[in-house]
């Protein structure tokens, strides 16, 4: 999956203006996704994945820790079938709903989302392990400005 978030990063990169600092998902955080049935990998016809969103339930809730679709696959309609699964997952193990945090200006976050039924969350209406996420990535070098938390409801 690493070589999938570094490839996918690039385009973010461009969007942010910012290098890719190398950082992926540890592979223990992808394990416990695939445990809860809240890792959904797309494969081309030869089984090579090329995009993939993972899940944590936080609690009653499901987070979406990371979701990345290599270039070429891009702008196909890849990442929504992924989220579309990660909600219905998310609906089918009772959460109260879909959680995530993402940049606020980027086309292919927070507007996307937005499409996808989420809405951004005013501090007070976070969830607490929500809030620290967020809080975390800010503290950590996100921009207080970009970065948002945001949840589609059930």
């Amino acid at each position: 999956m690493a070589e999938i978030e570094i490839d996918a990063f690039a385009t973010l990169g461009r969007a942010l203006g910012r290098e890719d600092d190398g950082r992926t998902v540890p592979r223990q955080k992808l394990e416990t996704s695939l445990d809860a049935k809240l890792l959904f990998v797309a494969v081309d016809h030869l089984d090579q994945p090329f995009a993939f969103a993972a899940g944590a339930e936080l609690y009653d809730t499901v987070y979406v820790m990371e979701i990345d679709v290599m270039q070429r696959w891009q702008r196909k309609g890849v990442g929504r079938r992924l989220m579309l699964g990660m909600i219905e997952a998310a609906r089918m193990q009772g959460a109260s709903g879909v959680t995530l945090t993402t940049d606020r200006y980027v086309p292919f976050n927070a507007p996307f989302y937005t499409s996808l039924g989420f809405r951004v969350l005013d501090e007070p209406e976070m969830p607490a392990g929500l809030f620290e996420i967020l809080k975390f990535e800010i503290d950590h070098g996100g921009d207080l400005e970009r970065r948002v938390a945001m949840a589609l409801w059930f």
